[in-house]
């Protein structure tokens, strides 16, 4: 799969300025002419108002895991008093200056513990209650089950997630029928 194809497939929502990040594995088929494409992907993308970094990087599969993200709208979501406090007081995370001194965080717990950082659901928009739901119920016990386990209302989730639905489709559309990265990004 190429970047570009990898970033709609996974990162519609955030091109469409829907949420404010997206994660996603990418393992690209040529080294050299993945960070051709990356830096490529990345400019286009500044542009626009988003950026795309590489969190982790796997030296034994070759994989990636890219995070594309709207600097305002993270840096918005990171400011709110329950999610800064979330991150603080509840997951150790410590003061950061700029969105990017909080994804180092990120990376660095994403490198560096046994278990996945359940805490990215922030970064990636999904609702407080939904990522400390997850968390105390190790997964269980969700109301709906759609991009992500809820554990709010349901038929807010499910509205959600069927909008969020409709736009990955329009993407993947657009791009197949010739749609370029840049035309299909949402100025920030």
């Amino acid at each position: 799969m190429h970047l570009e194809q990898a970033l709609v497939e996974h990162g519609a929502l955030t091109l469409a300025g829907l949420k404010p990040a997206s994660l996603f594995r990418f393992l690209p088929r040529d080294g050299l002419g993945f960070i051709r494409q990356f830096l490529s992907c990345r400019a286009l993308l500044v542009r626009n108002g988003l950026t795309l970094t590489i969190l982790k990087g796997c030296r034994r599969t070759g994989e990636y895991l890219l995070c594309l993200y709207r600097g305002r709208d993270l840096e918005a979501v990171l400011a709110r008093e329950e999610h800064r406090r979330f991150l603080l007081d509840e997951i150790g995370y410590d003061p950061w200056a700029d969105v990017r001194d909080c994804l180092r965080q990120l990376a660095a717990r994403l490198c560096l513990s046994q278990a996945f950082p359940h805490e990215v659901g922030v970064f990636l928009g999904y609702p407080l209650e939904d990522v400390k739901g997850f968390i105390a119920n190790e997964g269980k016990n969700y109301t709906f089950c759609g991009c992500w386990k809820c554990y709010g209302d349901p038929e807010t989730a499910r509205r959600r997630f069927e909008r969020y639905r409709r736009c990955t489709d329009l993407y993947r559309l657009r791009f197949a029928r010739g749609a370029t990265l840049d035309q299909l990004t949402v100025a920030a």
